[in-house]
């Protein structure tokens, strides 16, 4: 009788134990120590609690007590304005159990996003960054490092959580990230949040709402071109369900972007992709969230066809949408046959120089690049407007490189160019009556072209043919 009495309490109390584990509040994996909160804003924190749990929150920089109930999903949800930028500070949720944050910054946060030159550590063999990244302590720099890791639907939660950074920690983070962070955390002089969520290789396709995609032949027909892998997911919304949506709830100030190398291959299609692809991040944050993007940089291995510059020229399409920047690199390109350029440092810094003006507000930082504007004939020779060059243009080296032209037989012949202010006028005194202009539209070009703020011009074609040919 003795034992069936133990036994009754031993299984009482387990049951206890149980109910009271399942009924304490648990937090989503993104709200935890040494996180950052965006700054003067308002903050959601969410979880799972038990239904009907009453919950409260109280903050350390102010007397406001915040409430939430748990609902019949088991879920809680509660919004707490943030102050202005400082910390740190501890957040304490009471409810069936107790939890405190500690060490909560608050400040600027940034998304950081894309595929192989997103994701790219000091580890890859980027040694001009190893002396940068040995001295990358810095308490004011937190990081959030997003698994990899696909799903069929939209998930609630994902695994990881924030660190200080440290020489540790940097060596894994992406450097474009880090060195946008820094940049923003040592200008603005408040702390910077930064989530790493990319995975090399992964189409464009992967990081949207497949739903959408489903619904634009245009696009479900691209994303039925791409070709498995191995290493990467192809298939549509796999990435975003599992490694962006879980954090939509968590206000950011903006996002960086550095992607595209894996759309060469469906390129037409890349602007209204990429269009949609923001504007559903947009909505999924419910946030007109800047969106600065890295155009993909040369390389010789997209080989002799113009996809990859029809590629970046559907980048500089994607301008159109509001609240966007792009940056260009064809400069920072250290070996064309490679496909990772290894100066990550220049790229997190015009990133930074972008963010800092765009969103910040501040000024005399460079930011525009040389874009064409428009053309006219003058004779034999061809006259090309830049905008973004009011103080004029500038080259590189001894002779201007990088255009070419050509008369009604569509074949481009190399040009002769030069710079007359925010100009440039163009030639071959083989081709009596020019009809086109490209420059910078190969897979592996580098032009000398730049704003006299040392900015390179971007790629651009005053012509819509396909059917070309190119001279050497």
């Amino acid at each position: 009788m003795k034992k069936i009495a133990l036994l009754f309490l031993l299984i009482s109390f387990l049951v206890s134990t149980a109910f009271t584990a399942l009924a304490d509040i648990r937090l989503p994996a993104i709200i935890g120590d040494h996180m950052v909160l965006q700054q003067n804003s308002d903050c959601k924190l969410w979880g799972w609690c038990e239904p009907t749990e009453s919950i409260t929150v109280k903050c350390s920089w102010d007397t406001a007590t915040y409430t939430a109930k748990g609902t019949s999903g088991a879920k809680w949800q509660l919004t707490i304005k943030t102050p202005k930028a400082g910390g740190p500070f501890t957040i304490a949720l009471n409810g069936n159990n107790k939890i405190l944050l500690e060490d909560v910054l608050v400040g600027e946060v940034w998304d950081c996003s894309g595929q192989s030159n997103m994701e790219m550590s000091v580890g890859w063999g980027v040694k001009q960054s190893v002396a940068d990244i040995d001295a990358a302590t810095n308490q004011n720099i937190h990081f959030f490092h997003v698994p990899k890791l696909t799903a069929d639907n939209p998930q609630e939660d994902i695994k990881g959580k924030w660190m200080v950074c440290s020489p540790e920690e940097a060596r894994r983070f992406s450097l474009v990230g880090y060195y946008f962070g820094q940049k923003l955390q040592q200008t603005l002089n408040v702390p910077v949040g930064l989530i790493n969520a990319s995975w090399g290789g992964t189409p464009a396709e992967t990081w949207t709402n497949k739903n959408v995609i489903d619904s634009l032949p245009a696009l479900s027909g691209a994303a039925a071109k791409l070709k498995p892998a191995n290493g990467w997911p192809v298939s549509p919304g796999i990435t975003y369900n599992a490694m962006i949506y879980p954090i939509t709830n968590y206000n950011i100030a903006g996002v960086i972007w550095y992607q595209g190398e894996s759309n060469v291959g469906t390129a037409n299609t890349y602007e209204q992709l990429f269009h949609i692809m923001i504007t559903s991040w947009r909505a999924a944050w419910q946030k007109d969230l800047p969106f600065y993007f890295v155009q993909i940089a040369p390389f010789e291995g997209y080989g002799p066809n113009n996809s990859s510059s029809i590629l970046r020229e559907q980048q500089t399409k994607t301008l159109g949408v509001p609240n966007t920047g792009m940056i260009v690199i064809s400069d920072l390109v250290d070996d064309v046959k490679d496909i990772h350029p290894k100066n990550k440092k220049d790229v997190g810094l015009r990133l930074a120089d972008m963010a800092l003006t765009k969103t910040y507000g501040m000024v005399n930082l460079p930011h525009q690049y040389p874009m064409y504007k428009s053309m006219s004939i003058e004779k034999t020779k061809v006259k090309i407007v830049f905008t973004n060059a009011d103080k004029g243009l500038m080259m590189k080296g001894d002779t201007l490189n990088g255009f070419y032209i050509a008369g009604a037989d569509k074949i481009f012949v190399p040009a002769q160019a030069k710079i007359v202010g925010n100009t440039v006028v163009v030639s071959n005194k083989n081709i009596k009556e020019p009809v086109a202009v490209r420059f910078g539209f190969t897979s592996a070009s580098m032009p000398n072209l730049f704003s006299k703020e040392g900015l390179p011009a971007n790629l651009f074609r005053t012509d819509d043919w396909d059917d070309v040919s190119t001279a050497k």
